[in-house]
């Protein structure tokens, strides 16, 4: 790893959980740069933000120089992952072992495909869908570049997200918590009272932090931990006591997300995951845990600083949508 002083953090993408490992980063007084498509974004006060290509490895490798940990945060639009997602990891690979730099890739659980019992690391990648097999192709690729010693990588993995900046992305974001504080009846995907672990924003990005701080998570895949794993409809049901409004709570017809599928592209990707919130979907996480200790936030103080955060980010023309994961 880098032994540059004053380490600079690199985050590529400022997304929402880009910019929970740039909370996690700042609250420890670390140098923070973040990079994206235009060179803007809203941050906290002392980080930079550059406009860079994620797909152009001369372009990362200039981005990369000077870091010592880089975070890859950074995703393409849903329905674009099969063209686009390998190109951003394959040169982002390339820039940070140019830096020779450490690399902390987020990613998710779609690589394993469809399970029965608690999602583990060790666990083979039997994915059958496009996004599974993207994501199983790429895990293999930063894995086989770390045993080659061409990069020093890990990977923190999560489940379906929720917190502060998780709007269009998160699963209870603009298309649950807006209708939700207008009083209005949401719904949530599959078999809402079915077990499905969801991951509260902060804790994923305070994993990825601890995961680039640690020598020995190098090589290796950690599913970041989450507060005890509750059906869908628990989870929206503490969204509504918290906003003290009375529970209205429904699932998605599958016609009628076949239906809006017809029209958008990216409700459209969403129906080959619907395997996710039609069985138990439950992640272990006691890998992570027993190495660096339990950082998983309850689910009802989640839920409180959530609600803060879309309360204070409210906007007129919020619209009730589909929840997607």
């Amino acid at each position: 790893m880098n032994t540059k002083t004053n380490e600079l953090h690199l985050i590529f993408g400022t997304g929402p959980l880009g910019k929970a490992v740039m909370r996690e980063l700042v609250k420890q007084g670390k140098r923070v740069r973040m990079v994206n498509r235009s060179g803007k974004a809203s941050v906290s006060a002392g980080v930079e933000v550059v406009k860079g290509d994620a797909t152009d490895s001369a372009n990362t490798k200039g981005l990369c120089r000077e870091a010592s940990v880089i975070y890859q945060c950074s995703q393409p639009a849903y329905n674009q992952w099969p063209a686009l997602f390998p190109r951003y990891q394959t040169a982002i690979l390339e820039g940070a072992a140019f830096a020779n730099a450490r690399l902390v890739l987020a990613e998710n659980l779609y690589m394993y495909g469809r399970v029965s019992g608690p999602i583990r690391e060790d666990l083979p990648y039997t994915a059958t869908t496009r996004k599974g097999e993207v994501r199983a192709r790429m895990a293999e690729e930063w894995m086989t570049a770390h045993k080659a010693g061409k990069v020093q990588a890990t990977a923190g993995r999560a489940s379906d997200f929720y917190g502060p900046e998780a709007g269009e992305q998160g699963a209870f974001g603009d298309r649950v918590i807006y209708p939700l504080l207008a009083g209005k009846k949401v719904s949530g995907l599959g078999n809402i009272d079915l077990p499905h672990t969801y991951t509260y924003i902060d804790d994923f990005g305070k994993g990825l932090v601890i995961l680039g701080a640690k020598q020995e998570a190098l090589g290796q895949a950690w599913h970041i931990p989450n507060a005890p794993t509750l059906t869908t409809r628990q989870m929206v049901t503490l969204f509504f006591e918290e906003a003290k409004l009375p529970p209205k709570i429904g699932a998605v017809p599958d016609l009628a997300l076949k239906m809006l599928g017809l029209v958008n592209p990216i409700v459209r990707e969403v129906g080959e995951m619907l395997y996710e919130f039609k069985e138990p979907f439950v992640v272990d996480h006691r890998k992570f845990e027993q190495a660096f200790g339990n950082i998983s936030t309850p689910h009802t103080e989640a839920v409180r600083v959530t609600l803060q955060w879309f309360r204070a980010h409210n906007q007129d023309t919020a619209k009730s949508r589909l929840v997607t994961s």
